[in-house]
């Protein structure tokens, strides 16, 4: 949660635990410093979910599996789950975990690059979790409108960047620019879409939530 860390703390120590299996590759991720959702974060996910309850999801970065192994832990036994890595080191070790969790019949791991497969894609979606390339969230907005069914959600995690999407490009770093340019953008884009109802919430690092209105 963006903002006073002893809030945060107290917050997150109301929240119950995983799985077992859940827990123990969360914490292999941050031993390994291995960005996966915040627990904040995981909270409003579950809690999604529930309200919603879809049946076929599209995540834009899997990276070791955590995510997608969590929406099939809590969603629907019929939830269908599609996600997309890019990152050689980060498949292996998500296609191990997600045969290791017991959800290989429910989570598909495309290889590729999303900015490839994307527009490949021709099913449409009840839910859509982007967590891949901050810098292309303008793009994936875009694949995204296509692909979600009429009323589907969007989620899009890190978009407020710790608190430095507030600031002037000038104060961020050089390297992180380009990325700061571009989620501005995005953010822009998706509140004052015609095709969205969204609200951008300070929840983990920022999530942007929208539903398709038509």
């Amino acid at each position: 949660m963006i903002g006073n860390e002893r809030l945060t703390g107290f917050v997150n120590s109301l929240y119950k635990g995983n799985t077992p299996f859940l827990d123990a590759l969360e914490r292999d991720a941050r031993n390994d410093d291995i960005p996966i959702i915040r627990k904040e974060t995981q909270a409003f996910l579950r809690f999604v979910l529930k309200e919603r309850d879809p049946r076929s999801i599209l995540e834009i970065g899997a990276a070791i599996g955590f995510s997608a192994i969590f929406m099939a832990e809590y969603s629907s036994p019929g939830c269908r789950i599609s996600t997309i890595e890019n990152y050689e080191k980060r498949i292996v070790p998500a296609e191990k975990n997600i045969e290791k969790s017991g959800y290989s019949d429910r989570i598909t791991l495309i290889r590729g690059d999303a900015a490839e497969i994307l527009p490949t894609l021709q099913e449409s979606f009840d839910m859509i979790f982007i967590d891949a390339a901050k810098a292309q969230y303008p793009f994936y907005l875009k694949e995204a409108d296509r692909l979600l069914k009429p009323g589907g959600l969007i989620l899009a995690d890190n978009c407020l960047q710790d608190g430095d999407i507030l600031e002037s490009k000038f104060a961020v770093e050089r390297r992180n620019r380009t990325i700061h340019k571009r989620m501005r953008e995005f953010l822009k884009e998706i509140t004052a879409s015609d095709h969205f109802t969204a609200a951008v919430l300070p929840i983990g690092d920022g999530i942007a939530v929208a539903v398709k209105d038509k």
